[in-house]
This record gives structure tokens, sequence and C-alpha cells, in this order.
């Protein structure tokens, strides 16, 4: 183990890393913003997956410095990418948290590859870890890697944030093995989550499934303390912003916004995957062109939805289902120089996005569950204050617990949601004015800046000791 400095350094581990000058024409994900954030006014290290394959064997770590950031970055074998990947986050994890049991594919393979994997991270991670290094774990993919951090013997400060969500105990134990995986979480110090109703339904499992005292949502487990707490994901609000507004010139958003022929705009942007309800969304538009002929004709709907796992059989119906969806309804209702819905499959940088952002009068996000949805948040900052869109959103997005001044909507509900476009379409100026300005004072005090702060100052403050009377046995975690 590498010999520490007196003042150790801050160490990021998450599934994938994103190296310089490698995803250059990407667009940067939320976790990659977070992490540059974390890591903006110190030294530190990135750990994580390289996002490769290797042919035949795991390849050795590798190293590359850039900006005083550490990247160190894992190959996965064919196996492990199959089984931890593919297979149980993918496949087992993801649909169990987003309230989609009855889309779990379990196997006791995959899990022993989930398992398999996380050792590998803290076996490669304890050669480069400092006894006082403050190690923060991100997302479902590394649940159980304090777990195996301990029983090498470190001893550090590490927490732990769930980027999706995390449903009730009634969910939670449907997941095979979950009295194996979950209270692993109690080796962090701190597990941060996006929303109360998520930190409240974590400590209702520990409490119901493992028996545990919560002291102000301070669990105790043999002689240590689990702190657990909310930390809701913001962005750059104030350089979004600015970035919007010089964006809405770009050529590639003008040509859009030409091409709009001074229709209005309603735009939907998403990774393709059955959380999001785009399908349900196209119903929802479906139903408010049904509703409201007035409208036809005077309103285009971009809906763009980059392809995610594509690898996995599953994504590919649901691309199959939303394309159909979409022709069917342009074949019904568009006209030779009109079509209702520009459906889109590709990625778009986040300048593009910022300016199409700003040029629509409706920002469509009515996720069936997600855990934050920073589009949300974006779509608010790119608006013009003096003239801002409307802000359309699912009640069962993390966002909806500060976006309070949005149209909040029950995506299973086409009706409810066509009602909101028709509103979203009519509001007056100054409702929009007023809206808009609540929200964005929200997203300005909670941005991704303030996020981190609180989130290591938290993690870096050690707990109170205990009273004898707190103290209670290990439940065999």
């Amino acid at each position: 183990m590498r010999k520490g400095s007196l003042l150790g350094q801050l160490v990021i581990v998450s599934n994938r890393v994103a190296i310089p000058g490698k995803n250059a024409k990407a667009r940067a994900g939320g976790l990659e913003v977070a992490v540059k954030v974390a890591l903006k006014h110190k030294s530190g290290i990135w750990f994580g997956w390289s996002g490769k394959v290797a042919t035949h064997t795991r390849i050795a770590r590798q190293q590359v410095v850039h900006d005083k950031i550490t990247y160190i970055t894992l190959d996965l074998s064919k196996a492990d990418h199959n089984e931890y990947y593919n297979g149980f986050t993918n496949r087992v994890l993801w649909p169990i948290l987003h309230y989609r049991v009855d889309l779990a594919e379990f196997s006791r393979r995959d899990l022993s590859g989930y398992l398999r994997v996380n050792d590998h991270f803290a076996r490669e991670l304890h050669e480069v870890l400092g006894p006082d290094d403050l190690v923060w774990v991100h997302d479902y993919h590394l649940m159980p890697l304090a777990k195996a951090l301990r029983e090498r013997g470190h001893k550090n400060r590490i927490g732990f944030f769930l980027h999706i969500p995390c449903p009730p105990p009634e969910i939670l134990t449907a997941l095979p093995h979950h009295e194996r995986l979950i209270p692993s979480l109690c080796e962090y110090d701190l597990v941060g989550f996006q929303t109360g109703d998520d930190a409240f339904n974590f400590s209702r499992y520990l409490t119901r499934e493992c028996g545990l005292h919560s002291h102000d949502f301070n669990f105790v487990v043999a002689d240590r303390t689990v702190r657990i707490d909310v930390f809701p994901v913001g962005i750059e609000t104030a350089a979004f912003a600015r970035l919007a507004e010089r964006a809405a010139r770009l050529p590639c958003v003008r040509r859009v916004t030409d091409s709009l022929a001074g229709r209005a705009l309603i735009i939907g942007v998403d990774r393709l995957d059955y959380s999001k309800g785009i399908g349900q969304r196209l119903s929802a538009f479906e139903r408010f062109l049904q509703t409201q002929p007035d409208w036809r004709g005077k309103v285009t709907y971009l809906q763009i939805a980059t392809k995610t796992r594509t690898e996995i059989p599953e994504y590919a119906d649901i691309e199959q289902g939303i394309g159909s969806a979409a022709g069917r309804i342009n074949g019904a209702y568009g006209e030779a120089d009109w079509t209702p819905i520009r459906y889109i499959n590709r990625a778009y940088s986040h300048s593009t996005l910022a300016g199409l952002y700003r040029a629509a009068r409706v920002g469509l996000v009515t996720p069936l569950r997600d855990g934050m949805n920073l589009v949300a948040k974006e779509y608010v900052a790119s608006q013009n204050p003096d003239d801002p869109g409307v802000l359309i959103l699912s009640r069962f997005a993390g966002a909806a617990q500060e976006c309070k001044a949005a149209l909040l909507v029950n995506p299973y509900d086409p009706d409810s949601v066509a009602v909101a476009i028709r509103q979203a379409l009519s509001m007056p100026l100054a409702e929009r004015r007023e809206r808009h300005d609540a929200l964005f004072q929200v997203l300005s005090h909670n941005d991704i800046q303030h996020w981190a702060d609180r989130f290591l100052t938290a993690l870096e403050r050690e707990p109170r000791p205990l009273s004898r009377l707190e103290q209670v046995p290990s439940v065999g975690l």
C-alpha cells in the first residue's frame, strides 16, 4: 500500500472514467462534470473502468496525468463485461432500482461477476490508496466496493452516492440475495441520495431488514456509524446559461429554428431507456393533437433519444417500438409541409443542446422514474429570462423535489400531460417569467459545486463518539 501524506488526496471511483482527449466529441455526462468539479481545486485520482473489453484477459491498470488529475483505468475481460455490466448492473440492479421488478433477469453467474469485478477494482485500488486518502464511490455498479476495501484493511473515510432512485424495501427485497448486497452499503461512512424519499426508503430497509437503529439518520453497525443524507445533484447553472446564450447563434441551431417556420418547438432529450417514458410521452403528444386541433401545424415536437446499451436485446426492442410510434403519429397527423414529430437517435454536443433548449417553448421531461434528471435543470438554465419557455416535468423525477414551479405531471396519464402541453404553449409571458425566475434561483443556489462541496464536507466530518447505549451488535454484514 502506498504511504500516505499528512494531507490525503481525493480518490473518486466510478464505473467509467472519461480520460481527456479520448471522448472529446462526445457530450460530457453529469457524472463527468461532477467529478471534475470535485477535483477542481485539489489534486486527486479518478479510478474506474476504461470502457474497453480485453480480448482474452484483463489488462493491467493504465495511468494518465492531466491537469493535476491522475486517471487510472482498468480494462475488463469479456466474461466480466457480460456478467458485471451487461448482466447484473443493467439487467438486475437498473430495473429493480427503477421500480421495474418485472424486467429484472437474475442469474447467479451475473451476481458472481458483479462481486468479482468489484473485488478486482478493490484489489487494484489497494495498490494506490493511501491511509489518509478520502474515497468517493459513485453509483450502483460499485455498491460492495467499500466492503472489499475494508476486507483489505482500509480504514479511510469512504463515501457512496447513488445517482439513480432507491425504491422502498418492499421492492428492494425482490432483489435476489438482497441481504448480501444492500447491507454492504453500511461499510461506507456516508451514503448519499438524490431525494429525501430515496434516503427514507434506504433507512426503512436498514431498520426493517437489518434491525439497525437510527439516531438522526446515523445508523450504528457494531462500533461504526453510517450517515445517510440527501445531496440533490445540480448543474453548472450560471455557466450553462452563458453557454446557451452563445449557442443560440450557432449555425446548426439556427438551421433548426429556421426550419420551424415560426412554429413553437417542444423538446425532449433522453437516453433510449424504458425508465425515460418516451413511449408514454409520444402517446401524450398524440392525445394533445387529438384534443387540440387548433395547434396542428403550429407546433413541432423534437425528440432526441440517444441509443444506449445497444448490445442488450431489450433495448433494441425499445428503439423499434418508439420509432414505430413516432412514424404512426406522423402518418396520422402530418401534412405535406409539416411533420409533427422529429425523432432523432444521435447524440449532440452540450453547446448544440443548450441552443436547442433555449429555442424551445416547452421542455418535455417526463421519465417514469429518475434519480434526478439533469436535462430538466439544463432546460431551465438555458432559457432567455425575458422570454422563457416552460418546463413540464414528471413528478417521479428527482428534480421535481426542487423544481416545484414547473408544470408537474403524472407521466402515466396521457390526458394530464396533454393538458399540460396546451397550458405551457398558451401560458402568458408574466407567468412564464415568474415560474422561470423561481426555478433559476433554486438551481443557482444548489449548483454542482455546492453539491460536491456539501458531500465532501459531510464525508470528511468524523462522527461523534457513540455512547454505550447507542452501540448495538453487528448484523453480520
